[in-house]
C-alpha cells in the first residue's frame, strides 16, 4: 500500500491520525509506504512522531526517512523532521535513506527510503519515493532512483507519490525498467488525487519482473488529500 497521508490531515485539512490509521487498517496491508510524514515537524502535525505512532497503532514495524531536517524549536527538544516512512507487518531487516537531487536549491528536498523485509516466501525490498513538483527535478530524481534500484538483488517494488501522470516524459525510464501494477491489473482510471474529486493518477506501485501482480485498487476512503493505492503482489513461487 502507498499512501500520501498529508501529515494526517484529511481533505478538509483536519488533523486526525486515528482516521489515517483506520484507512490503513481497513486494507490489511503487509507493507505500507507513507509520504508527507511529520516527526516533531510542525503544528500541522501537532509536533507528533507520526511514523512511530502509526506503527504502534497498527502493530507494525517502521522506519522513517527525513527529507527535511531542522533544528528543534528549543534546546533539548527533538529535531523537526519531515519525509517518508515504511511500515511492515513482517520483520524489517535493513533500511537506508537517500537524498535525491534537485534542479535548484530553492526546490524542496526529496528522498528515497529503502527497506529490506523478511517477507513470507523470501526477501523483498521496497523503495518509497515522493518526487518533486517540477519536471526538471523529477528527471534528475528518476535517474538517481534507477541507479539505486539496479543494485537490488531481490524482488523489489518502487512505490509512492511521483507527482506526475503516467504520460509524463520524465517517468518513461521508470516504466522501461519496472512494471506499472495498475497497467497490469487495475480497472478504471486509477485516479488518486485529489481525494475529494480524483482526476489524476500520480501515486504508483512499480514492480520488478520477478513479482506477480494479482490485483490493484484505489479504496475511496477519506483520510488525506490523496487516496491510497493498494496492490496485491506475490513473490516467485508464492501463492
Amino acid at each position: 500500500m502507498t499512501y500520501n497521508i498529508h501529515q494526517g490531515r484529511d481533505d478538509k485539512d483536519v488533523l486526525d491520525l486515528d482516521a489515517t490509521a483506520a484507512v490503513i487498517r481497513a486494507q490489511h496491508p503487509d507493507v505500507v509506504a507513507l509520504q508527507e510524514v511529520g516527526r516533531h515537524w510542525s503544528a500541522d502535525s501537532d509536533f507528533r512522531d507520526q511514523a512511530a505512532e502509526l506503527g504502534a497503532m497498527l502493530d507494525m514495524e517502521h522506519v522513517f526517512g527525513a527529507n527535511l531536517d531542522r533544528d528543534p524549536p528549543k534546546p533539548g527538544a527533538p529535531r523537526r523532521q519531515y519525509g517518508t516512512a515504511i511500515l511492515s507487518a513482517q520483520p524489517l531487516l535493513d533500511s537506508e535513506h537517500f537524498l535525491l537531487p534537485r534542479a535548484s536549491a530553492d526546490n524542496e528536498q526529496r528522498g528515497l527510503l529503502m527497506a529490506d523485509i523478511d517477507a513470507e516466501g523470501g526477501p523483498f525490498r521496497v523503495y518509497n519515493a515522493h518526487l518533486g513538483v517540477s519536471a526538471d527535478d523529477r528527471r534528475l530524481q528518476v535517474e538517481a532512483i534507477l541507479s539505486e534500484t539496479e543494485k537490488a538483488a531481490v524482488p523489489h517494488a518502487l512505490v509512492g507519490d511521483l507527482n506526475a501522470r503516467p504520460d509524463a516524459p520524465e517517468l518513461a525510464a521508470l516504466f522501461a525498467r519496472l512494471r506499472d501494477a495498475w497497467s497490469v491489473a487495475g480497472e478504471g482510471d486509477g485516479f488518486t488525487f485529489p481525494a475529494s474529486a480524483p482526476k489524476a493518477r500520480i501515486d504508483y506501485v512499480l514492480v520488478s519482473p520477478q513479482l506477480r501482480v494479482d490485483a490493484v485498487r484505489v479504496p475511496a476512503l477519506p483520510g488525506s488529500d490523496h487516496l491510497p493505492l493498494v496492490a496485491g503482489l506475490a513473490l516467485p513461487g508464492g501463492s
